[in-house]
């Protein structure tokens, strides 16, 4: 009876202990880089992040160009105004 409790303590060849611990670690692991993948520091927030940047890049050059217009138009009219005007 005692060699049949110790066949049931081994799975392949491995202690049940062990057998539990590696379980245990690879679902640890796999919980671990799917939280690198999917999680709120992860690399798709990242790129999303890096995507946002970009685009907003894009706007503020944008809005410097429409900002340097708007500024060229103003003068334009600035000057166009009366002398007596400006000095007021």
């Amino acid at each position: 009876m005692g060699a049949k409790s110790q066949k049931n303590d081994f799975f392949l060849g491995l202690s049940l202990r062990v057998v539990a611990i590696i379980v245990i670690s690879i679902l640890f692991f796999g919980w671990y880089i799917g939280g690198l993948l999917f999680g709120e520091n992860s690399l798709l927030a990242l790129k999303k992040l890096q995507n946002e940047k970009c685009e907003l890049n894009r706007q503020v050059k944008s809005l410097q160009v429409q900002n340097a217009k708007l500024q060229k138009d103003f003068f334009e009219l600035k000057q166009l105004e009366p002398a007596s005007q400006t000095s007021q």
